[in-house]
């Protein structure tokens, strides 16, 4: 009786993982050919099972995009022992002809081909404490803007019914005198319990707003952030709140080899579109991350009040473009104040 026994060592397996809700999408390549292609649950050690029993010994190498499910599975395959990347979505390399017939079978063999080949920059994946931190705050920022849309939800369903707020709350609408007169207001009919069910609403949100501000607070005064959050409050416009919201996204600001990766991670950088004697450089990138732009943008606006040198970067600017794209030279110059900050842990000075 003969046996076969497979042994892959040294061998190297590209595993090209097309991700939904229900289902993977799966593409297997070696170094000369596709080996395999099929459709499995979303389970990371199922796969590597799969792995392992079929290529016993072989180098795996593992690839997805990122979206909704996050890290889990580069975090699961990593526990495995099973090398896995995540990728932005935008880097994988796509024929046109792979543009015009786009199937998931497609997309995972791209992504098993461009792992071969050697094509992708991983982004960056954060730590388990570093994500639950991040989500803390992100949350803290959706609840705000829940807040906002109940208050103008409340505002619009006094106008529809024709009642007036009285002129002693106005420009100090939600005072607690306001919240007080609020509560005494009676539409009629279900009318009425429309409106309490919206008070109660956001009565609901701004107690869990309360709560988060709290925790974010507490979470400020730990070790591994309260140095930092000085280092960054000593910056004109950025509170706790901002410091946080900072170092959460951010990370290590080590990570970041050069200002110029720092800044393409903001969303600071323009897109261009150089050939021959041709060069056109257009709007910021669409890329990075949005969030972090648009706080680092309002703490421009404030810290031109009071630091006389990026006032003088906005001014200078303002002349030849309009406001919103002078402000973001200001950030421009006011990250790399903040990279210096961190980086070598002394205080900002106004000059």
């Amino acid at each position: 009786m003969q046996t076969n026994l497979k042994d892959f060592t040294g061998e190297s397996i590209y595993v090209g993982i097309d991700s939904h809700l229900k289902s993977w999408k799966i593409t297997l390549m070696c170094d000369e050919l596709e080996l395999r292609n099929f459709t499995q649950e979303p389970d990371s050690k199922k796969l590597a099972t799969f792995l392992r029993r079929n290529y016993p010994g072989a180098d795996f190498q593992c690839v997805y995009e990122a979206s909704f499910s996050g890290f889990n599975a580069q975090r699961a395959l990593n526990s495995e022992g099973i090398p896995c990347m995540v990728i932005h979505p935008a880097d994988v390399p796509t024929t046109d002809k792979e543009k015009r017939q786009k199937s998931d079978r497609i997309d995972s063999r791209k992504l098993a081909r461009g792992l071969k080949n050697g094509d992708f920059t991983p982004i960056y994946v954060p730590s388990i404490e570093q994500q639950q931190d991040r989500s803390l705050l992100r949350i803290y920022d959706k609840v705000t803007r829940d807040i906002s849309r109940v208050k103008n939800r409340i505002k619009f369903f006094l106008m529809f019914f024709g009642i007036e707020i009285p002129s002693e709350f106005q420009g100090k609408n939600w005072a607690n005198g306001f919240n007080t007169w609020l509560k005494q207001v009676n539409p009629g009919g279900l009318g009425n319990q429309s409106f309490r069910i919206l008070l109660g609403e956001y009565e609901m949100l701004k107690g869990k707003w309360l709560e988060l501000n709290q925790m974010i607070k507490e979470l400020s005064n730990q070790d591994r952030y309260k140095e930092n959050v000085e280092l960054l409050n000593s910056i004109p416009g950025i509170g706790r709140l901002t410091a946080m919201i900072l170092l959460t996204e951010i990370g290590d600001i080590n990570r970041f080899p050069s200002f110029k990766e720092l800044s393409s991670y903001f969303g600071l950088i323009p897109n261009c579109h150089n050939s021959g004697e041709t060069e056109r450089v257009g709007r910021n990138t669409k890329r990075g991350n949005v969030y972090l732009k648009y706080i680092l943008v309002e703490v421009s606006w404030m810290c031109i009040r009071y630091d006389s040198s990026l006032l003088l970067t906005y001014k200078s600017a303002v002349r030849t473009m309009n406001s919103n794209k002078a402000i973001i030279k200001v950030a421009h110059k006011l990250l790399n104040r903040i990279r210096f900050v961190l980086r070598n842990k002394q205080p900002y000075k106004i000059i």
